[in-house]
């Protein structure tokens, strides 16, 4: 049985489904993996690592869907993609079912099996598998990167030959996994921080 991945084609998308060393785990587990040529490239990835790793790598992305029994994507199927879906193929991404039934539609027309990885309940049993906490998690820490490029200045307070500045004030509205991650940065940088959630 063979696992593979895709290149993905949302535009701005860095990530992968699978890195080298995941591959190598997933070999020792008793699957074959093959890897769309350029997959891992944003992600810092080349070929030759994947083929290092064990991995055939596979020039095109209807070649890699035509050969792979389970597809690993990070990202849903996109359009362009629903056409290389087949009989008894199983496909582990995000899905968003709820929003998506069209999709959902594609997947039982071609008897492919959809594995949501969104829908996976955040519970502890099921802490490792659960993408949208550890997304959430990367989401909080960039918002306040991306706020203090945006600020101007230091979020921590100075005092220098000049004078003082004073630290920065941070609201953060919603504490959920993306604001708990967002609070600790911006406390981290020196900001004097206040949380609402309701």
């Amino acid at each position: 049985m063979k696992v593979g991945c895709p290149k993905e084609t949302v535009a701005g998308e860095q990530r992968v489904a699978m890195t080298p060393d995941s591959v190598r785990q997933i070999q020792k587990l008793g699957y074959d993996c093959v890897i769309q040529s350029g997959a891992g490239v944003a992600a810092g990835f080349d070929d030759a690592a994947y083929e290092e790793a064990g991995a055939t790598v596979a020039k095109t992305a209807p070649s890699l869907w035509k050969q792979a029994d389970i597809v690993v994507k990070v990202r849903g199927v996109t359009g362009a993609e629903k056409k290389n879906l087949r009989d008894g193929q199983t496909v582990i991404s995000m899905f968003w079912p709820a929003q998506n039934p069209d999709l959902l539609d594609s997947f039982k027309a071609a008897n492919t099996n959809a594995i949501a990885m969104d829908m996976v309940p955040r519970i502890s049993r099921a802490q490792k598998m659960d993408v949208l906490s550890s997304m959430a998690n990367i989401a909080g820490y960039r918002a306040v990167i991306e706020s203090g490029n945006q600020f101007g200045r230091f979020f921590t307070g100075q005092i220098t030959a000049a004078g003082k500045v004073p630290p920065a004030k941070v609201l953060v509205i919603g504490a959920g996994v993306a604001g708990l991650a967002a609070i600790g940065t911006a406390t981290s940088l020196g900001a004097i921080v206040r949380a609402f959630d309701v």
